[in-house]
């Protein structure tokens, strides 16, 4: 079956492009021109990967990517924004999209951050599977939880994959590039600042306190490790 992608974007022109160059590509396509349309699409067919615009008609897509995240939807979301906007991007991030791209964007980019994603997806739950116990937490990497004093914190699959990878090195410096690599799987990123935005996103969810924390370390000039 092919793999399925949703457009939330406004811009007809963009849809229709969008659409044409990834039917080629082999996937499925749906679309919707705004943000409550696409928030029912996006609940309803349980695609396997989102591209949603910011600005939009109806319901922001920063609201729509919030409301997809609190209805346990770990597919992934791309963000479509402004050239230049990096405040969205970082908020869109902080609502829990694993990526954005700038316009206006090469469609080559695009289709090579979305072939990465898909990969990464299709790849979850190899090597450290189950539940991996700290001091004081548990890591559900099957049901994509964190669990801390009885209560439940949900993870997106990228955070998931960020934190097995980390846990895999076993102690090792990892560096940004090596997390650009190995999760994200293409070579170019905007910026390096997106890792330190889901480290940031990371810590909140598993550390006690995420202004010290115990587990995801930052190596000044090196990276991150982490430490049981």
């Amino acid at each position: 079956m092919n793999e399925r992608i949703l457009i939330i974007e406004d811009e007809e022109d963009l849809v229709k492009g969008l659409k044409i160059n990834l039917v080629d590509e082999g996937y499925e396509v749906d679309y919707a021109l705004d943000g409550k349309v696409g928030l029912k699409k996006a609940l309803s067919e349980k695609p396997d990967l989102i591209l949603l615009d910011i600005m939009l008609p109806g319901m922001n897509g920063l609201e729509v990517c919030k409301e997809l995240r609190r209805e346990n939807m770990d597919i992934p979301i791309l963000m479509l924004t402004a050239k230049g906007e990096e405040i969205d991007k970082v908020i869109g991030l902080e609502m829990g999209a694993d990526d954005y791209i700038s316009k206006p964007f090469s469609i080559r980019e695009l289709l090579a951050r979305i072939k990465a994603h898909l990969r990464r997806e299709n790849r979850s739950g190899e090597t450290i599977s189950g539940l991996v116990q700290l001091e004081t937490i548990k890591i559900d990497f099957e049901h994509y939880k964190v669990i801390r004093k009885d209560v439940e914190i949900d993870l997106t699959s990228l955070e998931v994959d960020v934190l097995r990878f980390l846990i895999q090195q076993d102690g090792k410096v990892v560096t940004r590039d090596e997390l650009l690599d190995k999760i994200w799987g293409y070579e170019k990123f905007p910026t390096t600042r997106t890792i330190d935005n889901h480290i940031l996103k990371l810590r909140k969810k598993i550390e006690v306190d995420p202004n010290h924390p115990r587990h995801i370390l930052t190596v000044y000039g090196g990276g991150y490790r982490f430490v049981r």
